[in-house]
């Protein structure tokens, strides 16, 4: 199955160049739908105008971003030599603390496939 999702410039860059293997997300519903061996299709926002396709590697879920943050190493989210902190205030930057509660949090482990451009 594909899926697609925005994707900010930053972390597009770090997967295309190897520095991101896991990304973050929420465990809404729509992610929910995401199995293993699925790809999906990041849109690098703003703009829309590059995509990648990765393929879904492995899937680990977690009640919180905390939780998940110590036991993940930050390299692999692309975020080597961050503080704990910073990424808990980063990732707030982008989800509530009341979504967290209501979903819990998802980490993607992901292998690249492609990356598309759009003229």
């Amino acid at each position: 199955m594909k899926h697609e999702m925005g994707l900010y410039g930053e972390y597009f860059s770090k997967i295309l160049n190897g520095e991101k293997t896991v990304e973050v997300r929420l465990n809404d519903e729509k992610r929910r739908k995401i199995k293993c061996g699925d790809i999906i299709e990041f849109w690098e926002v703003p703009g829309q105008k590059r995509s990648l396709q990765v393929e879904v590697v492995k899937l680990e879920r977690f009640p919180t971003f905390l939780e998940m943050y110590e036991s993940i190493p930050f390299k692999w989210f692309g975020c080597e030599g961050w503080e704990i902190n910073d990424m808990i205030e980063g990732t707030y930057e982008i989800y509530s603390q009341e979504l967290e509660q209501q979903w819990g949090t998802l980490a993607i482990t992901i292998k690249l496939i492609t990356l598309n451009s759009v003229l």
